[in-house]
C-alpha cells in the first residue's frame, strides 16, 4: 500500500508541476496586464487619444512621431504568448524598457517560470514540503521576484539619470546663450554626456532627424521615463513656444530648482537612515532565526510543515511580518 500511494504521488506531481506552470502564466496576466478591453474598443481609446494638446503628456499627434515597431526577443513564442494573453502589454514593455536594457516580454516570462520552477524543486525536494504548500509559495515567489528584479533596474537607472539631468539642462542653456537653436543644444547633451542621459537625449535627436516634432519626441521620451523632472522640462520648453520669452533663463531656473530638490531629498534619506536600518533588522531576524534552527535542529523545525496546526502558525507568522514590513516601510518613506 505504501509503494503504491508512493507510486500514485510521483505520477501526480507532474502534472500538479503543469497546472502550476499555467497557474502561473494565468497571474502574470492578470497581475501585470492591467484591464482588459475589445481589441475594437481598445482601437476607439487610441484614436479618442490622437490630437491632444500640447502641454498634455499623451501619444503623438497625428502627423507627428515615428512608430518604431517592437523587436521580438530571444523566445519569439513567448512573447507572442504575453502579447496575447496581456490585454495591455505595452505597459509592461515599458516598465522593462526603464531598466536600459533590451528585455523583451518572452524574457520576463521566461524568468517568471524559471524562479517558479526552481523554487517548486528546492521546496519538494530539499525542504520535502508538500506539493499543496510549495507550489503556491513557488507562484508567489515566481511572480515576485522578476518583479522586483525589474523595479530595482528601474529605479537605478532613475537615480543615475536624476543625477546627471541638471547637467545636462546646463549644457542646453549654454547652447542656448552662445546661440545654437535647441535641437543642437540636444544633440550636443546627445554626445557629450554619459547613460543614461544621453542615450535618452540621443533617441530625441533621432526623432528630431527622421522628421518628429521636438515636442513629440520630448514628451515620447517623458513617457518612457515616467520622471517628475523630465516633465518639468517638456512643460517649460512648451510654454516657451507658445508664449515666448528667454528659454535658457527659464532652463537655468530650473536647474538650479531640480539641483535643490535633489539635495532636499538626500537630506531626507539621511535623517531616515537609522529608522530604515531598524526595519531592515526587524524584517530579517524571523529569517534569520529560521535559517538557524534549520541548522542546528531541522527535524525540530520541520514540524511546522508537517503538522497542519505548523502550517497555520506559519501562515499567520508570515502574514504579520509581511503587514510589519510594510508598515515599517510606509513610515520611513517620506516624499520630497
Amino acid at each position: 500500500m505504501a509503494a503504491a500511494g508512493t507510486l500514485d504521488l510521483q505520477q501526480l506531481l507532474p502534472i500538479v508541476l503543469a497546472g502550476g506552470l499555467g497557474l502561473c502564466v494565468l497571474m502574470v496576466a492578470l497581475a501585470l496586464g492591467g484591464e482588459g478591453g475589445v481589441p475594437g474598443r481598445t482601437m476607439k481609446r487610441r484614436l479618442a487619444r490622437v490630437g491632444r494638446g500640447p502641454l498634455q503628456p499623451g501619444p503623438a499627434r497625428r502627423g507627428g512621431g515615428v512608430r518604431r515597431l517592437e523587436p521580438e526577443g530571444a523566445f519569439p513564442s513567448l512573447d507572442r504568448l504575453m502579447r496575447t494573453l496581456l490585454p495591455r502589454p505595452q505597459k509592461l514593455r515599458q516598465r522593462l524598457a526603464r531598466t536600459g536594457r533590451r528585455i523583451s516580454l518572452g524574457h520576463y516570462l521566461a524568468g517568471c517560470l524559471a524562479v517558479f520552477a526552481l523554487d517548486a524543486g528546492i521546496a519538494i525536494e530539499l525542504f520535502r514540503l508538500p506539493p499543496l504548500l510549495a507550489l503556491p509559495e513557488a507562484l508567489a515567489f515566481g511572480l515576485w521576484l522578476p518583479h522586483l528584479v525589474v523595479g530595482s533596474l528601474g529605479r537605478r537607472r532613475t537615480a543615475r539619470f536624476l543625477a546627471l539631468f541638471p547637467d545636462a539642462i546646463d549644457l542646453i542653456v549654454r547652447g542656448l546663450r552662445s546661440g545654437l537653436p535647441v535641437s543642437e543644444s540636444i544633440r550636443a547633451v546627445a554626445h557629450e554626456l554619459a547613460e543614461p542621459v544621453g542615450g535618452e537625449f540621443r533617441q530625441v535627436a533621432d526623432g528630431l532627424r527622421v522628421g518628429a516634432t521636438l515636442e513629440d519626441s520630448l514628451w515620447a521620451t517623458a513617457r518612457r521615463l515616467e520622471i517628475p523632472e523630465f516633465n518639468f522640462l517638456v512643460i517649460a520648453m512648451a510654454i516657451q513656444r507658445e508664449t515666448g520669452g528667454n528659454l535658457a533663463e527659464t532652463l537655468a531656473n530650473l536647474s538650479q530648482l531640480l539641483r535643490h530638490r535633489r539635495q532636499f531629498k538626500l537630506k531626507v534619506k539621511a535623517i531616515s537612515s537609522e529608522a530604515r536600518a531598524s526595519a531592515w533588522i526587524i524584517g530579517s531576524l524571523p529569517f534569520v532565526m529560521f535559517g538557524i534552527l534549520m541548522l542546528v535542529n531541522r527535524s525540530y523545525v520541520l514540524q511546522l510543515f508537517n503538522d497542519p496546526r505548523g502550517m497555520i502558525m506559519t501562515g499567520i507568522g508570515l502574514t504579520g511580518v509581511l503587514v510589519g514590513v510594510l508598515v515599517m516601510a510606509r513610515m520611513v518613506r517620506l516624499d520630497a
